[in-house]
């Protein structure tokens, strides 16, 4: 397993801070709901309910959890409000658990996947290209070789930012600068991963959702270029969402969607955020695993998603 293949105590600490707010934002707001009651009742669950909504887990996904703990409770005859914490617990777990969300501690590259693709989609502003600098130093510190491309085209600024992100890790980039043709970019920088034998390549592409025809196509484009050098490349098309925008990261997550096959999600900014219910809810919503989550500015503050780990901290205390 390696000094990398356990869930540290370091990333158990940066978990913890980081879904702070989270959880005070929660846990205050479910502390009055509960006040001077002993059962859980249809007063309390109402308010519960509330509660979810409002921490961006999600109308759908929140009366799916309601409808959960009113069968325990109508099984059980009688729940005590001191139990209320660790059933609410349970069918969270239970909920990422169905909708595959992984228990992965480390940064791993798939076996016969090499280079291992990967091709990240999101709209500006959410942290894609910071999103891309943290993951590519993450496999960059566990020795697998990095390329970067750059096929976010559509703004200069994209390129630099990438470009200072491949100085900053220590691992080469390919780009053509702003208004090259981004399936060129996917295909040299592929091209390149290919006679280095590198072991992992991520492609940025463009954040624009104004046309999502023109969107779709370009991805497709890409995806079809890519495959001229790698048949089943992209092994995966990572979408980055900002926690912070709540609900607006969940219709991110259907545009998206419905513009292109999304296999994974990163979920950035959950630090400096209440509403890291978002988590739960797209998860379930779109059953798409949540591959990694940013809980810090520091470069090692993205991590792998582990479900468990991000129940535990979520409930801690």
């Amino acid at each position: 397993m390696g000094i990398f293949g356990f869930f540290s105590k370091e990333k158990k600490e940066s978990l913890d801070k980081g879904l702070e707010k989270t959880k005070e934002g929660f846990f205050s707001k479910l502390a009055k709901a509960v006040v001077g009651k002993s059962a859980v009742d249809e007063e309390v669950l109402d308010n519960l309910e509330e509660i979810l909504v409002t921490s961006d887990v999600g109308v759908e996904t929140t009366l799916k959890i309601i409808k959960r703990i009113e069968a325990r409770v109508a099984k059980d005859k009688y729940v005590g409000t001191d139990q209320l914490n660790g059933i609410l617990r349970e069918e969270i777990a239970a909920l990422l658990t169905e909708n595959n969300s992984n228990d992965e501690v480390d940064f791993v590259v798939p076996e016969g996947k090499k280079p291992y693709v990967i091709m990240v989609v999101g709209v500006n502003g959410v942290g894609k290209t910071t999103t891309i600098g943290k993951l590519a130093n993450a496999f960059h510190k566990r020795e697998k070789s990095v390329i970067l491309g750059a096929a976010d085209t559509f703004r200069a600024a994209a390129v630099d930012q990438l470009t200072i992100w491949s100085q900053r890790v220590g691992v080469p980039i390919v780009s053509q600068g702003m208004g090259a043709d981004p399936a060129s970019v996917a295909f040299d920088t592929l091209s390149s991963a290919v006679s280095k034998n590198a072991d992992v390549v991520i492609i940025d592409t463009a954040g624009r959702l104004h046309n999502k025809v023109n969107l779709m196509n370009e991805l497709t484009k890409i995806k079809k270029v890519m495959q001229k050098v790698i048949p089943d490349a992209p092994h995966e098309v990572l979408l980055v969402l900002d926690a912070s925008t709540g609900q607006n990261a969940i219709e991110q997550c259907k545009q998206f969607t419905a513009a292109t096959e999304v296999t994974a999600l990163a979920l950035t900014k959950l630090d400096g955020t209440a509403k890291g219910g978002v988590v739960i809810g797209i998860s379930d919503q779109f059953k798409i695993p949540v591959r990694y989550i940013g809980v810090g500015e520091k470069i090692e503050d993205l991590q792998v998603f582990n479900r468990t780990e991000f129940v535990d901290s979520l409930f801690k205390g």
